[in-house]
Parts: structure tokens; C-alpha cells; sequence
């Protein structure tokens, strides 16, 4: 849900310089779950909104996707290896 930053008491557009008296109140809306935009002369020029928490990574999702070849870890012939400054 997004709002405009709240200075009387309802949801409505406000000035940048309220917004630094009120960030206290706003960080609460903004943990509550909504998203506020800022507002200087009536453009949007900011938005709090509460960070996103990454999805935990879970070990052999990728099983069986990915195959690797016998020889992965064969000497590769001279004419690469000096490619690779070997």
C-alpha cells in the first residue's frame, strides 16, 4: 500500500522539510507495511519503503541442471594454457 507522507492526520502530500520533523511517525507507517512518498512542491522526490528480505537459498536446488564433464579438471592443451598466461 502507498501513501503520501501524513501531516494532518490523514494521507496527503507534504513538504521534504515536515517529513525530517516526522520521520519517526513515518518509520513506523513504513514498518506497518506501507510505502510513503515524499514530496517537495508537490513532486515525488523520495519514497520510504521498508526493505525487501531475500528469499534463503536452499542447498541442490540446482541438482541434476547442472553437469560437469569428467575431464573438468584436465590439464588444458599448451596453445590455452598461454592464453591464460600459463
Amino acid at each position: 500500500m502507498r501513501t503520501s507522507a501524513d501531516w494532518a492526520g490523514e494521507e496527503t502530500a507534504g513538504p521534504g522539510a515536515r517529513g525530517k520533523d516526522h520521520l519517526s511517525r513515518l518509520l513506523e507507517r513504513v514498518t506497518a507495511g506501507k510505502e510513503i512518498d515524499i514530496t517537495r512542491r508537490g513532486e515525488v522526490v523520495a519514497r520510504l519503503v521498508a526493505p525487501t528480505t531475500p528469499a534463503k537459498r536452499r542447498f541442490g536446488t540446482d541438482r541434476g541442471r547442472v553437469r560437469i564433464g569428467k575431464d573438468f579438471d584436465a590439464l588444458l592443451p599448451d596453445d590455452i594454457a598461454q592464453a591464460f598466461g600459463a
